[in-house]
């Protein structure tokens, strides 16, 4: 089984499709394999007290997300990071991937400037049953982002510039975020697992 996981290509100005085997991530966890429980998009709303085990799911899902945005351009823009903060925002073969894409452009002396954005947020579905995490049955939430680079720069060794002037800079992918502890931590334990990029219509640059 293959799992395509949406990665940005900063550099050239695209959205990069990653083919990753789920059988090569063999000291992370094993893909999420549950089906979403609910189909219904709806944008997250932020409130002080869940409502619900879904809600407060959802809304521990979308902190995670924008938390493996923050820590991906961290270590992008900074090549001595450790790049060990991976496993607090990814798990998976995402976490396989990225940790691949950016030892790959450290190794090229490649630096990010800037940060990414998040323009919008959707989540598409939520599903908590946590009946087998060893095989992947684990709970997971669905969620469509919009990210915006129109403020994000790539440098080679030399300081100059790398990205394309053809880029695109704004694009959506959507990301399983998957929690493998929520048994013993439902709310801090949700790591990005997997994400696939979409081909629809770019959110407005912020």
């Amino acid at each position: 089984m293959m799992n395509r996981l949406g990665l940005i290509s900063w550099a050239t100005g695209t959205v990069m499709l990653a083919a990753v085997s789920a059988c090569g991530a063999s000291d992370t966890d094993p893909p999420p394999t549950s089906e979403p429980s609910s189909t219904s998009p709806s944008s997250p709303t932020t409130s002080a007290s869940p409502s619900s085990p879904s809600d407060a799911a959802t809304a521990d899902a979308t902190d995670a997300v924008r938390s493996y945005f923050t820590v991906v351009d961290q270590l992008r823009s900074d090549p001595a990071a450790d790049l060990k903060q991976l496993k607090s925002v990814a798990t998976s073969a995402q976490l396989n991937a990225v940790e691949t894409l950016i030892g790959r452009q450290r190794d090229e002396g490649q630096r990010q400037t800037g940060a990414t954005a998040i323009n919008e947020l959707q989540v598409q579905s939520v599903n908590l049953d946590n009946s087998d995490p060893k095989a992947g049955k684990v709970p997971t939430v669905v969620i469509d982002v919009c990210w915006d680079v129109s403020k994000v720069d790539v440098l080679d060794k030399r300081g100059k510039s790398i990205v394309s002037p053809d880029r695109r800079d704004t694009g959506w992918t959507r990301y399983t975020v998957a929690n493998y502890d929520y048994a013993a931590d439902p709310t801090g334990g949700w790591r990005v697992a997997t994400g696939q990029d979409l081909k629809q219509a770019p959110c407005a640059a912020s």
